[in-house]
C-alpha cells in the first residue's frame, strides 16, 4: 500500500465529512462541495493554505506532532482517526514505524496461551491479529466460529464476513458487522502499510466483493476495545454477547477477545448449550490455509 495514497485520500475523506456548520464556520453563497474547503482545514489548523494543501497531497513526512494535533482538531477527529493519522505520519517518516517482534511465518501458540484460553469457560475466547485471522482459540470459541473455519473464509474474520453468504445470517446487523470489519483492516493498514499479507488480503476482497470495496474506499477506522454484539448462531440461535479486547504485551499486534453473556439471561443458557455441544467436537481444529497456524483448546 502506498502511505502517500493512505495518508492523502484519508484527509480527503475526513474533510468531506464535516461540514461548516459543524466547523462553526458562517456559510454564504453557493457552495460546490458539502465538507470543508482546503483553505478552511488550513485556518482553522492554523496553518498556511500551501502548506496544507501539501499535506493533504499526501507529504507527512517531517510534520510536527503539534501541526497534526491542530489537523484532528480541525477535522474533528475521534480518537481511532487521530491515532490512524499519527500512524500514517509515521509511515511518511520510514524508520518511525512501530517495533514488531518479527513472528515465524507458522505461528505456534505458546503452551502457556493455551492454557489461559482453556481457563475461559463461559464465552468464546479467541486470539487474532490486525489482518483478522483468528490465530487460536478456547472451545467455545472454536464452536462459536465453526463456520469462520469450515469455508470460504479459512479462519478469517473479514473473510467470513464478505465471501461466505453465512454469514449475514451469523450477524443480524450483516451491514453494521461490514463496517466494523472493513474498519478495523483499514487502521491495521495505517499501522503496517507494508505488510503484504494485509494488501493481499485487501485485493482479494476488493475483486470478490464490491461491499468491501465500497467500504474500503470510504477511509473509516476504528477501535475494537469494547461493547456489545448480536449474533445468530446456527447451533443455538440468537446471542446478545458483551465483548472485551485485550492486548497481548508478549505478541505486540495480536489482541485476545472474550466474549461474555448476560448472568441468568436466555443467551446465557445457549452459550452453555453450545458449550455441551463444543465438548463433542474435536479437541484441535485443522489447520487452515494462511500462513499463521490456528490453535484450539
Amino acid at each position: 500500500m502506498d502511505a502517500r495514497n493512505e495518508a492523502r485520500e484519508f484527509l480527503m475523506s475526513r474533510r468531506a465529512n464535516i461540514t461548516p456548520e459543524q466547523a462553526g464556520l458562517p456559510v454564504s453563497g453557493h457552495r460546490r462541495v458539502a465538507g470543508l474547503r482546503r483553505g478552511e482545514v488550513a485556518m482553522l489548523a492554523d496553518v498556511s493554505p500551501e502548506y496544507y494543501a501539501k499535506i493533504e497531497r499526501g507529504q507527512l513526512a517531517g510534520v510536527s506532532d503539534a501541526v497534526l494535533e491542530s489537523l484532528a482538531r480541525a477535522l474533528q477527529l475521534d480518537d481511532a482517526e487521530r491515532e490512524h493519522l499519527f500512524d500514517l505520519a509515521r509511515a511518511a517518516n520510514g524508520a518511525a514505524q512501530p517495533v514488531r517482534r518479527r513472528r515465524p511465518k507458522r505461528w505456534v501458540a505458546r503452551d502457556s496461551l493455551i492454557r489461559a484460553l482453556d481457563a475461559i469457560v463461559a464465552g468464546p475466547a479467541f486470539v487474532r491479529n490486525g489482518r483478522m485471522d483468528v490465530l487460536a482459540t478456547n472451545t467455545l470459541g472454536r464452536a462459536f466460529y465453526d463456520e469462520v473455519f469450515d469455508g470460504p473464509g479459512e479462519g478469517n474474520l473479514a473473510r467470513y464476513c464478505f465471501l461466505d453468504e453465512r454469514a449475514k445470517a451469523f450477524y443480524p446487523d450483516w451491514e453494521a458487522a461490514a463496517d466494523v470489519t472493513v474498519s478495523i483492516l483499514r487502521t491495521e493498514a495505517g499501522r503496517d502499510p507494508r505488510d503484504k499479507q494485509l494488501h493481499d488480503l485487501v485485493g482479494e476482497l476488493s475483486t470478490c466483493s464490491d461491499a468491501f470495496r465500497t467500504r474500503w474506499g470510504a477511509h473509516n477506522v476504528r477501535r475494537h476495545g469494547s461493547g456489545t454484539k448480536e449474533f445468530h448462531h446456527h447451533e443455538v440461535g440468537d446471542l446478545t454477547l458483551m465483548y472485551e479486547g485485550l492486548e497481548l504485551t508478549a505478541e505486540p499486534g495480536l489482541s485476545l477477545l472474550i466474549y461474555t453473556a448476560e448472568p441468568g439471561s436466555p443467551s446465557q443458557e445457549r452459550l452453555q448449550l453450545l458449550a455441551n455441544l463444543a465438548a463433542t467436537f474435536a479437541a484441535r481444529p485443522p489447520r487452515a490455509e494462511y500462513p499463521d497456524t490456528i490453535q484450539g483448546s
